[in-house]
């Protein structure tokens, strides 16, 4: 019997094919002025901190679907080792136009990985809806926008380049949303948008990864290391007693949600990334990461009764209760530590240069967000045509549509 499902056999090898080849190019031509690849390095901890994360933990993270385990880890692993080499040669080319000179090998290698973290959380909200074509496609357009977001950040408003790295959360998180509100409804109580206790599970374990390795991916870029680390796991350690204090409060029963927890212990570490090696007190960091917590978990309510039927958005993984509003109030933690402490350093005599200051922060905050959200709609539309193969509705969630399954012929 032929099957029902769609094969990629002409479209994704062949583009795979080709971006690789551009890849090979670009990277054998290089940039003049960048840095030896094989520059010695002592970075290797971190960049291996943060590998595991984006590879292992984001990707068992997104295993929340029941029928859609292979392509939430398999497209996740597949969209991190493309994009990281798209974000390798932005990375030089960056550096190139801003005429300086990029760090050591493995050093530029992890501040790849930190941007590809864009890609995956916006696939967090298309997750199920978007094929392989799509994918790619996202990956390769998303990356050359939050690059070009950078650049007005560093060239124009003269942020800080590790500051504008960690503005990932932020646009991966509502370039997906608007990504997301592109793409058809799925039909109502479709039973593969459920989850089930092993997918849960595996989509915790992903969880646990991340926050262990988070204090990592907050330090990868900063210069103060050592306390970017020590305020990320607190903010992270607070953020996650709070998640069960705060689930049991909200829920009927009093019994804890799975599915708040494994959104909120994160939050944490989402709001602290911009301003960790800033944080001169502890109490402050546990602060963050306690308002983290709390608004995601009643973001979540509001966003899943309000924000997403009023405007029709479906977004399969909640990234926008889980890495978009605790960027946001990450974001607006950095404007009022800015201020504070310039203040105080000044003792409050140079009121206009602290105004100028908390402009140019809420310039980038800003600029952020506009240019996730519009390239994300344009993307959305562009992603949607014919030619790229959109998925049905009726085939939403369903990994057989995309994997082979030799012990099933025609269906699950």
């Amino acid at each position: 019997m032929p099957s029902r499902y769609l094969s990629f056999r002409c479209s994704v090898p062949w583009l795979i094919l080709v971006l690789q080849a551009l890849l090979l190019l670009r990277s054998f031509f290089g940039f003049p002025g960048v840095s030896d690849t094989y520059s010695s390095s002592d970075s290797y901890p971190e960049f291996q901190d943060v590998n595991h994360m984006v590879i292992f933990g984001f990707g068992f993270f997104l295993m929340v679907l029941r029928r859609y385990g292979f392509s939430s880890t398999g497209f996740n692993f597949l969209l991190v080792v493309l994009g990281v080499q798209c974000s390798v040669l932005a990375e030089d080319l960056l550096v190139f136009l801003r005429g300086g000179r990029n760090a050591a090998g493995l050093q530029s290698l992890a501040k790849a990985f930190v941007s590809v973290t864009a890609v995956v959380i916006s696939t967090g909200a298309v997750l199920g809806r978007a094929n392989p074509v799509q994918l790619i496609a996202m990956t390769l357009v998303e990356l050359i926008f939050f690059y070009v977001s950078r650049y007005i950040n560093e060239t124009f408003l003269e942020v800080p380049e590790h500051l504008t790295g960690m503005h990932v959360f932020l646009f991966g998180a509502y370039f997906g949303l608007a990504l997301a509100s592109r793409f058809p409804e799925a039909p109502p109580g479709l039973d593969k948008e459920r989850s089930t206790p092993k997918s849960e599970l595996f989509s915790v374990l992903g969880t646990v990864f991340v926050w262990v390795f988070w204090p990592s991916f907050n330090s990868i870029l900063p210069f103060l290391k050592m306390r970017a680390v020590l305020n990320t796991y607190l903010a992270l350690a607070v953020s996650a007693v709070a998640a069960f204090m705060l689930s049991a409060l909200t829920s009927r029963d009093g019994k804890f949600r799975m599915a708040q927890i494994r959104s909120a212990v994160l939050a944490g570490g989402v709001t602290i990334s911009c301003t960790a090696e800033r944080i001169h007190h502890p109490w402050i960091a546990m602060l963050l990461g306690l308002l983290a917590t709390v608004i995601t978990i009643l973001g979540s309510h509001c966003v899943q009764r309000c924000f997403n039927p009023a405007l029709k958005l479906q977004d399969t993984s909640g990234v926008h209760f889980t890495f978009g509003l605790p960027a946001v109030l990450g974001a607006v933690a950095a404007v009022v530590l800015t201020v504070v402490e310039d203040g105080i350093d000044t003792r409050w005599n140079e009121l206009s240069r602290l105004g100028y200051d908390a402009f140019v922060y809420i310039g980038a905050f800003c600029q952020t967000i506009s240019t996730a959200l519009i390239t994300g709609l344009i993307t959305g539309l562009i992603l949607n045509i014919k030619l790229l193969k959109a998925v049905h509705v009726s085939k939403y969630f369903d990994d057989q549509f995309y994997w082979e399954f030799p012990h099933l012929s025609v269906g699950f």
